[in-house]
């Protein structure tokens, strides 16, 4: 049970952070204010270390992660284009990564609760992964 538990979780997070990863890349041509790009390229490169981190704790258990769901990936795309297409401001995209950081912040906590089985470690990566988003959701407050 503990190691289905922890895969499980694990390819979770593997989703979340490559959703993460994507939705920073989708938005990031449209910011106009430095600090912001900064604070989104800082999130970024987090969520790169942290995306190796993880790929190396679902090697251990010869898994290859998972993708996030091609259904949720195209629609946040299409949120994000049309949001942006309309009003393409720094506002727009705080707001917009807000959504983002708060919708993986609750599906991680929901599947950290759901595999309480898990190992310590898979835990601890699901948790650093809430906090970097809980972060990049903090940094954004400001251009909301």
């Amino acid at each position: 049970m503990i190691e289905q538990d922890t895969i499980k979780l694990l390819r979770e997070c593997d989703s979340g952070i490559k959703m993460g990863i994507s939705s920073i890349g989708d938005v990031t041509d449209y910011v106009s204010d430095a600090h912001l790009k900064e604070l989104l390229s800082h999130s970024s490169d987090e969520h790169e270390k942290l995306k190796a981190q993880l790929q190396s704790l679902l090697d251990e258990y010869g898994d290859e992660g998972k993708e996030p769901a091609a259904v949720a990936k195209n629609m946040s795309w299409m949120k994000t284009s049309v949001r942006l297409t309309v009003n393409g401001s720094d506002s727009t995209v705080a707001d917009l990564m807000v959504d983002g950081c708060n919708m993986g912040v609750k599906s991680l906590s929901r599947y950290l609760n759901k595999y309480k089985a898990a190992d310590e470690r898979s835990k601890d990566m699901a948790k650093r992964i809430i906090s970097a988003e809980e972060q990049l959701s903090k940094g954004m407050r400001a251009f909301l």
